[in-house]
């Protein structure tokens, strides 16, 4: 996957920068060629002359070399790599990034390059989980940059938690990922996932037990065969994909405003658990305890997404499926979803208490189409999201195409 391409590396200033000596080795065993972007602040962590060595190439370091921009300007040096990857991703770099500075060479290759960008963030775990780095997070899934990690463990500092950057191999596998086109390549599909929240006053909520579990793993499969995902969440529990464009939402109404705005997709797989009604007048303050009097609340049904996407006239995707947790008759109570909700296929299953499904690691469900009911045993919720989205491919009649400049920066999602 990686034999004959060009990797432009930009490290960044962390202790974790010693594992690009490691991952410099490795890319080239795999026969790319690197080369090497060193901050100032990197080189207080390793050598240039080590990176250099091991590269095979000289380190370029400054902005303004005039040598250098006799030779290749920095914009031309970002632009002959089939991918750019940062690492570490330290948070003043993230931080650079996603507000589009251009002050040193590293930052000024990054704003000047239509090439795709992977990053391998690492630093203290309060750093990460600060809300800042995970605005610019957000930020730079969404401009396009694939993440791989960070990984959780101990940190150089003495603390534990996630921070730690990814190791060579797993930056090598999501990179061999990204330039082995799959059969989804350009097709965008958009996922549901989680639970809704539907308030009752500020701090009250109605919603249920949905972990989204189920639908990160959905969008990582159809990510990992190079599908385009749009990932709309509600509050889920679940960690959220990493290489896919992630929306977050609270209530059925706003999923039902990112799911409209997310058309035109080729294929909508709707497995969030969104509430089917919400309270018809929400409290502006909270609802005060007063002398035993019990609140009365007044329902309002909310927007059928599923229905009202399976039933466009103009611009219905290709292949639209549902899901139907039920606590009984799943076959016919599924089936009978499906025809009221006119999607091409449900995924049936029974979470009633006893199945431990609504919240575990694994299910167990059936697939309802014009073909039938095709009962899938129980396995992880990872395997089952691989075999749908196998199928879906298929159902899509999908080919594998060579990629265009962007299919990969839109379409891969890389880890």
């Amino acid at each position: 996957m990686l034999a004959g391409k060009r990797i432009l590396l930009i490290i960044g200033g962390g202790i974790a920068a010693y594992k690009c000596l490691d991952l410099i080795r490795r890319l080239r065993e795999r026969g790319a060629s690197v080369t090497p972007v060193m901050t100032r602040a990197a080189e207080q962590f390793v050598t240039p002359l080590s990176v250099s060595a091991l590269a095979g190439e000289e380190v370029h370091r400054d902005l303004f070399d005039l040598t250098k921009e006799a030779e290749m300007g920095h914009i031309q040096l970002s632009r002959v790599a089939d991918l750019l990857l940062v690492a570490p991703g330290t948070a003043d770099l993230m931080a650079k990034m996603a507000g589009g500075h251009a002050n040193d060479l590293a930052t000024t290759l990054l704003m000047a390059t239509d090439t795709p960008v992977m990053m391998a963030p690492a630093m203290n775990v309060r750093m990460w989980d600060h809300p800042a780095t995970q605005r610019n997070l957000v930020t730079l899934q969404a401009d396009g940059v694939r993440v791989v990690g960070p990984n959780a463990g101990d940190m150089a500092c003495g603390e534990h938690g996630p921070g730690r950057m990814a190791e060579p191999m797993e930056i090598i596998a999501a990179m061999e990922r990204f330039f082995d086109v799959g059969p989804l390549a350009g097709r965008r599909v958009l996922v549901t996932s989680g639970p809704t929240h539907e308030p009752i006053d500020p701090v009250r909520y109605i919603a249920n037990r949905s972990s989204g579990a189920q639908g990160t793993a959905i969008a990582e499969a159809l990510r990992d065969l190079g599908a385009e995902v749009v990932f709309v969440t509600g509050p889920a529990d679940a960690a959220r994909p990493n290489g896919v464009q992630v929306v977050e939402v609270q209530s059925a109404r706003e999923m039902h405003e990112a799911v409209m705005g997310a058309l035109p997709f080729e294929a909508g797989v709707f497995a969030a658990a969104v509430a089917d009604w919400r309270v018809a007048s929400a409290s502006d303050a909270k609802i005060k305890k007063i002398g035993g009097k019990l609140p009365v609340l007044e329902f309002a049904e909310n927007p059928d997404i599923l229905r009202e996407v399976a039933q466009l006239t103009d611009g219905r995707p290709a292949l639209v499926v549902g899901f139907a947790a039920e606590t009984n008759d799943v076959v016919e109570n599924a089936t009978a979803k499906r025809a009221r909700k006119g999607c091409d296929w449900i995924l049936a299953n029974d979470v009633s208490p006893a199945t431990g499904i609504m919240g575990g690691a694994e299910n167990a469900v059936v697939l309802i189409s014009d073909g039938g009911a095709e009962s899938w045993p129980r396995a992880s919720k990872r395997a089952v999201a691989e075999k749908l989205a196998g199928r879906i491919a298929e159902a899509l009649g999908a080919v594998v195409r060579a990629p265009g400049p962007w299919d990969g920066a839109r379409g891969r999602g890389g880890e």
